[in-house]
């Protein structure tokens, strides 16, 4: 169902840190696809309730699969930008129905059409940075101030940023633990995951979108083209801030 989660009583900072040194020593070889369930099962145990996965319903999906099977009715965070692709829409409500999940709209301060009369029509266009953190960012930011770790689909080989992407790291952001279980998974691997379990993926992907964010700020990819290269194409920028 879609609702919004509520957790309570964070962890101790220098608590969780210690555990993510822990964790990193525990699964320091851990590199083959299988191994992403080890470190889910050690998440469930050691956090509970105070996990949450974040999904932006593309081929991410299947981290939340591999979340529920350790976790079931885990929080899944949705950032409802109000911009998605009608498929992206289509995803989350698929994953809802097909897995044990509680998904979670993370919603702006403002509507769309309260920020297009505060700052005018399609700022998306002319200050992406700006739309960004008011629509993703900074409600993300907010909601997981209620959680001890999250986890992500972040994978090394979407882009050079995050080709140094760990298992497990310590978010110094939003100061908890932040959990990559497919860090070291290719794009085949996550869709081939997502056929053996018949896991809901974005249709997008099948269409020339390898990445997937807002429909105004999200074209399409040529052959061989760089999987983010739709990604705000034109524009210097390459990443919502989320994961920067």
């Amino acid at each position: 169902m879609t609702g919004a989660g509520v957790v309570t009583g964070r962890r101790d900072r220098a608590e969780l840190k210690a555990l993510v040194a822990e964790a990193n020593e525990r699964f320091a070889d851990l590199t083959a696809p299988e191994d992403a369930a080890a470190v889910l099962a050690w998440a469930s145990t050691e956090f509970g309730d105070r996990l949450a996965v974040a999904c932006s319903m593309a081929a991410d999906t299947v981290v939340v699969d591999l979340v529920a099977k350790a976790h079931p009715g885990v929080d899944v965070l949705f950032l409802e930008t109000g911009y998605h692709f009608a498929d992206t829409l289509g995803t989350k409500a698929e994953l809802a129905f097909a897995l044990a999940v509680n998904v979670v709209d993370v919603m702006p301060k403002l509507t769309v059409a309260e920020q297009d009369e505060k700052y005018g029509r399609d700022l998306f266009a002319r200050d992406p940075a700006a739309c960004c953190a008011m629509r993703k960012v900074e409600p993300l930011a907010e909601q997981l101030a209620g959680y001890d770790a999250w986890v992500t689909g972040v994978r090394r080989e979407d882009s050079p940023l995050r080709a140094d992407t760990p298992l497990i790291d310590w978010d110094e952001r939003h100061q908890l633990v932040k959990l990559n279980p497919v860090a070291a998974w290719t794009f085949d691997q996550v869709l081939a995951h997502a056929e053996e379990h018949a896991v809901p993926i974005n249709p997008l992907l099948a269409d020339g979108y390898p990445s997937i964010g807002c429909e105004p700020c999200t074209k399409r990819v040529a052959p061989g083209e760089d999987p983010r290269a739709g990604r705000w194409a034109g524009l210097t920028k390459t990443e919502c801030g989320i994961h920067t």
